[in-house]
C-alpha cells in the first residue's frame, strides 16, 4: 500500500474538524459515599483531637492527676449532662472514625467479595454492640445505687 501522492503546493495534512464543545461532566444522581467517608474522617479527626485532649487534660493534668481517677471521680463527672455529652460524642466519633478506617482497609486488602462482605458484617456488628453498650453505660450509670458509697451529689436526690 503506497502513500497518496502529494502535489507541490497541495494540502499535506488532513483538514481538522471543528473542536467539540468542552467536556461536560454529567451530574450523578447517586451519593458519593467514598467522598462522604473521606470528609467524615477529616472532620471527626479534628473533633476527636479537641475531645481527647480535653478529656486527658481534665482527667490527668488538672487536680491530683491520675490519682484522682476512681469510681467517685467518674461518678461526679457523669452526674453532669455536659460530661455525659462530651464522653458520648467522644465514644461515637472515635468508634465511627475507627470503623470507617477499618472498612477502608478491608476494601483495600480483602480480595474475595465473600471475605470482604463477612469482614465488614463482623465490623458493623461489633460497632453497633460497642455503641449501644457504651451509650447505655453513659446514660444509665447510677453511682448512688451502691449503698456503701456516700457521695455528696447522691444526697441531693
Amino acid at each position: 500500500m503506497s502513500a497518496p501522492e502529494q502535489t507541490p503546493g497541495g494540502s499535506y495534512a488532513p483538514a481538522l474538524e471543528t473542536p467539540r464543545s468542552p467536556y461536560q461532566r454529567s451530574r450523578s444522581t447517586r451519593p458519593n459515599w467514598e467522598l462522604h467517608g473521606w470528609l467524615f474522617m477529616r472532620m471527626s479527626g479534628l473533633a476527636l483531637i479537641v475531645l481527647v485532649f480535653g478529656h486527658l487534660f481534665i482527667n490527668l493534668v488538672q487536680g491530683e492527676g491520675i490519682h484522682q481517677v476512681d469510681w467517685g471521680f467518674v461518678a461526679g463527672k457523669w452526674s453532669s449532662p455536659f460530661w455525659q455529652t462530651w464522653d458520648l460524642l467522644m465514644l461515637w466519633l472515635a468508634q465511627l472514625h475507627g470503623t470507617n478506617g477499618v472498612r477502608t482497609v478491608i476494601n483495600d486488602y480483602a480480595e474475595r467479595d465473600a471475605t470482604r462482605f463477612w469482614l465488614k458484617m463482623a465490623l458493623y456488628l461489633a460497632t453497633v454492640i460497642v455503641l449501644v453498650v457504651g451509650t447505655l453505660v453513659i446514660f444509665t450509670f447510677d453511682p448512688c445505687a451502691d449503698p456503701t458509697r456516700n457521695f455528696d451529689f447522691c444526697s441531693a436526690r
